[in-house]
């Protein structure tokens, strides 16, 4: 199985968008038995909340729900339960490595670096633009996607 935990400030925009369409992506490919997914925040500022309205309105157009979801905080633990961190943004991955005291197994990566760019997913809290974040994560998504179905 191939557990993937995605990180973003506060678990309620960018990192259940990522969590959700990648459940619904491996879902639509038959592979959902392959994979555990989960997201998480490296910050305790939401935690507890659920899913921002402009995430859940763009998962909604696409019949995916994430109404049972709630932020929850990253913690040392996740490095050894998770096969792969992804971060969305630079930012966040240095949260990630002080969280988990460095990525020796290298484990943590930036999504869009699967897409073979070295830049911030769109953070919708600063841009109000959510259909951006959706661009820029399923660019990543589909990427990591041909990166794992490669091994």
């Amino acid at each position: 199985m191939i557990k993937v935990l995605f990180i973003c400030h506060g678990n309620i925009c960018r990192s259940p968008m990522a969590e959700f369409l990648m459940k619904d992506m491996v879902g639509k490919r038959g592979l959902s038995d392959r994979f555990y997914i989960e997201s998480a925040a490296t910050s305790t500022e939401e935690i507890g909340n659920p899913v921002h309205h402009g995430t859940v309105g763009i998962l909604s157009r696409l019949g995916i729900s994430c109404s049972k979801k709630r932020a929850r905080l990253m913690s040392r633990v996740d490095y050894d339960r998770f096969d792969f961190l992804i971060g969305m943004d630079h930012y966040n991955i240095r949260n990630m490595n002080r969280i988990c005291g460095g990525d020796p197994e290298g484990k943590i990566s930036l999504l869009l670096s699967f897409a073979g760019e070295e830049r911030d997913v769109a953070d919708p809290w600063y841009t109000g633009d959510f259909n951006k974040t959706y661009d820029d994560i399923k660019r990543g998504l589909e990427a990591f996607l041909e990166k794992i179905a490669d091994n």
